[in-house]
Parts: C-alpha cells; structure tokens; sequence
C-alpha cells in the first residue's frame, strides 16, 4: 500500500475510536441514596492522590487532564476537587452533622457531571477474540447508557517464608540484575535484563531460583499465585504476621483479555509494603488506597484523580418483596489501574476489601451490579 494512505487509514481509525465512547455534561436524575461510604477513605485516598498529582507532574502517564476530555477537564480542576471533598468532609466531622457527601441535591449544587458513554465497539472487538464464554457475555451485553462494573479486591492468604510442598511458589523481588536501577534505565537496558526474559510458566517452573536469578520474598500455593498475579496484592499471613505485597514491574508482557488467569504469560515481580497501594510511576511514589472508594482503570486516558460517581439499583431489604428495588450512588476515586484496561473506556473495578476466595468474596458483594451508570464529578468553577 502506498505510504501517502497511512495517515489519512489513522486519523480515520482515532476518528472512530473517538466517537465510541462519550463523556458529556449532564443533571442527573434518581441517583438514590449515596451508599455508606467512609467518608474518611474517601478524604484519605483524595489527599494521597492530590499528593501524586502536585509532586509528580512530570509523570504525563497519569497527570493530565484526561486524553479524551474536552477542555473543562483541567488537571487543577481535578485538584481543587479532590481538596473540597476533604474541606466537606472535615467540617461535616467538626460540627458533627450529616455529611454533605452523602447529600445528592448538594452534590448536584456543587459538582458539574459529567456522563460516560461506554466504548462499546471496543468491548465487542475483544468479546470476538475471547475464548471464555462468561467474559465473552459479559462484554456483549454492555448496555448502551452503562459501563462495565468489575470488583477486585486484595487477597488473604496464608504463606510460608520458606519453600515447602504446599507452598511451592514464590513472589520474587526483581532479579538481581535490575536491584538497583530505576525504571527509566531498566527500559533503556531491557534487552539484557533477565526480567524480560522470561514468562509466568517458565517462572513457575523453578527457572529463577534454580538458577538464582531473583530473591523469593514469600512462597505460597501455585493457585494463590495466579490470584495474587491478577488481583496485584496479597495480604499475607505468614507465622501469625499480616504482611502485603504489591507488584513492582512486569515482564513486559501486555495482558491478554481473552486469556484466563493460568495462561496469561505476563507475570509480576512484587515488592513488600506497609499498606495496600495502588497506582504509581514506581514503588516509591505508590498512591496508599482503601477498599470501597477506590477505583481501578484505564488512567492513561482518563487521567489520574478523576472522582467518579456510579448508580445502580439493588434489592431494597426494607420490603418483603424480591421485585423491589431502590437506586444507591457511591463516590470513588480513580487512583489505580490494571493491564486489563489499556484502551479500555468502557471498565472500571473497584477495590472492595480482602477476601480468602471466591465464596466469601461473592457473598459480600453478589448485591452489586455487573452494569452500572457512571459519571465523572469535577467541582463547579
């Protein structure tokens, strides 16, 4: 194909790409009841990300106003309304009255919303490629209005700090090729360093530690392994001590949404923490997060810090009937994000708490939506 066609076949894929998905101002109607968030979490994650965005600006990963924004989304926006949530929350906790957060006539006084149109053509473009059937339904039946509502939550586990039948399988710390570099030079230098080299399987065949290319910070069972890989934190219980650990650097292995978690050939390397974190341009720089109000996804577009509000109906336990169902809206805070939303405008998760496995996990959380209303908040200028 002659080259002089190359430009005008992107700019009419951006073109389309840019009209699958919609952010645009609007008043919404029957938002409910705000769900009990703690208010607290919710100032606690805003100031740590106000934080993130003052000290790392030149991080134009994450710190921007927003790649598909219009021009009322603006990076000091973003802040002064990440600042006033706090400011509400600490005079509320003064005085000892209701909170306003909880208040959906104040929210609609004091925040301009911003409603998001999912990007539905891209979900249906994976749907087509993907070999699990339940995903597969889950992307098709993305509904026109609602995006997609994912949970993740950080994993309880048990683990041993020495290698031993049961725990067979190691989080390692970055080889020891790449301990003291920073991740700038770790990519100037990626053909050379072992943490490119090699993917999940041929980890968990022993390669590292039979060759001691890497520290084994923790082992435990093969099956919590791939938990930890997908979810990104592990809360460890290891000689009755809670210890977390949070992923370091990958393999530079995207992730592959059509593939389950076995064969995902990306892998982690994970780094222990005092808390449980979320996004960062490196470990140091790390956002501390809380379940409930903090939201996973695509930050590469949407941009660092958004506040974001989501609404569904759920079953109101006030009545005896099942057919009845009553509106709540909650407030998160996008402060993390995840391999699996690269491109992805039509996702969010949010973090809702630890969990030792699926049961405990569904039982706390079958009441929440697949689907859900969502817009982004920003504080009325």
């Amino acid at each position: 194909m002659d080259k002089f066609f190359y430009p005008v076949i992107l700019f009419l894929l951006l073109t389309a790409q840019a009209y699958a998905f919609e952010f645009s101002i609007e008043h919404p109607q029957n938002l409910g009841q705000i769900s009990s968030n703690n208010n607290e979490d919710l100032c606690e994650v805003a100031k740590n990300t106000e934080r993130y965005l003052n000290l790392y600006t030149d991080d134009h990963f994450a710190v921007h106003a927003g790649q598909i924004s219009s021009d009322n989304f603006t990076v000091e926006r973003v802040k002064n309304t990440l600042a006033f949530i706090c400011k509400i929350n600490e005079e509320d906790s003064q005085t000892d009255r209701p909170s306003r957060l909880n208040n959906t006539t104040y929210l609609s006084q004091n925040f301009d919303f911003y409603r998001w149109t999912p990007d539905k053509a891209y979900a249906n473009s994976i749907a087509t490629k993907s070999t699990n059937t339940n995903k597969m339904r889950m992307l098709n039946n993305i509904p026109t209005k609602k995006i997609l509502l994912t949970k993740y939550y950080t994993k309880l586990l048990n683990g041993s700090s020495v290698q031993t039948q049961k725990y067979s399988q190691a989080l390692y710390a970055l080889p020891f090729d790449e301990k003291n570099l920073t991740l700038k030079q770790a990519e100037q230098n990626k053909s050379q360093l072992n943490r490119y080299k090699y993917t999940r399987q041929q980890i968990i065949s022993g390669l590292l530690v039979k060759n001691n290319l890497a520290k084994p910070l923790i082992w435990l069972s093969e099956e919590a392994l791939h938990d930890v890989l997908l979810q990104g934190t592990g809360v460890l219980n290891v000689n009755g001590k809670v210890r977390y650990f949070n992923v370091h650097r990958n393999n530079g292995i995207a992730y592959d949404y059509t593939m389950g978690k076995r064969e995902q050939p990306r892998y982690w390397y994970f780094i222990e923490t005092p808390e449980i974190m979320g996004y960062g341009y490196n470990q140091q720089s790390k956002i501390a997060i809380k379940p409930q109000v903090t939201f996973a996804g695509n930050v590469a577009d949407l941009g660092l810090g958004k506040l974001i509000m989501v609404s569904y109906p759920i079953k109101n336990s006030e009545t005896k009937s099942s057919k009845d169902f009553k509106t709540v809206s909650r407030l998160g805070i996008l402060a993390d994000q995840g391999g699996a939303f690269d491109n992805n405008l039509f996702q969010l998760d949010l973090l809702v708490d630890s969990y030792r496995g699926w049961t405990d996990y569904h039982q706390a959380n079958k009441h929440l939506p697949d689907y859900t209303r969502a817009w982004i908040l920003l504080l009325k200028e």
